[in-house]
């Protein structure tokens, strides 16, 4: 039995949920999401709280349990509050600046990369260096921007490129000069 799973969620008073068999709506002030449910797993809303049950405990049934839980309990936190990361550009030149609702990056290439906007993400640029990416959905800010920080990964001997602000790389020594 999954610890997780076995929590209720709380609803805060400015979202509202909808269960439709095993469509699962959230609606808040930072956006509306929605996501199918395992069939193994059902969830049920009672007052402010939402439980999520297993419906069959076969051997490869059970994991989806607290992982079924942990989503909804993520939809309901990015429809209230957001999620947000946070990425540095550390290097020579490299730099960020919003064009439109997207971001055009120069990022040591012969060419400037843009990054279009994408519904539900909003990006933030302070000082040149330092991008935000925000949205309701957990999933969706964790990809866009692992796909940032994909376009120049951070090299292990300056550290240069592009990282998360809390990321610590760690450098490896160059090569010994005068070593005989």
């Amino acid at each position: 039995m999954s610890r997780i799973g076995k929590e209720p969620i709380k609803v805060p008073a400015n979202v509202q949920v909808s269960i439709e068999g095993q469509l699962v709506k959230v609606k808040g002030p930072k956006g509306q999401l929605e996501r199918e449910l395992h069939p193994t797993v059902k969830a049920s809303q009672s007052g402010d709280e939402i439980k999520v049950e297993l419906v069959s405990t076969g051997r490869g049934d059970v994991k989806f349990h607290g992982l079924s839980r942990t989503l909804v309990n993520n939809m309901v936190l990015g429809v209230s509050t957001g999620f947000t990361k946070s990425l540095s550009l550390v290097g020579v030149g490299y730099r960020a600046a919003l064009e439109g609702k997207g971001l055009n990056m120069t990022l040591g290439y012969s060419h400037p990369i843009k990054v279009p906007e994408v519904e539900g993400i909003t990006f933030a640029v302070e000082k040149n260096t330092t991008v935000t990416v925000s949205g309701a959905s957990k999933e969706l800010v964790g990809q866009i921007a692992a796909n940032i920080r994909k376009l120049r990964p951070p090299e292990p001997y300056h550290g240069k490129g592009v990282r998360y602000t809390d990321e610590r790389i760690l450098t490896k020594v160059g090569k010994a000069a005068g070593k005989k």
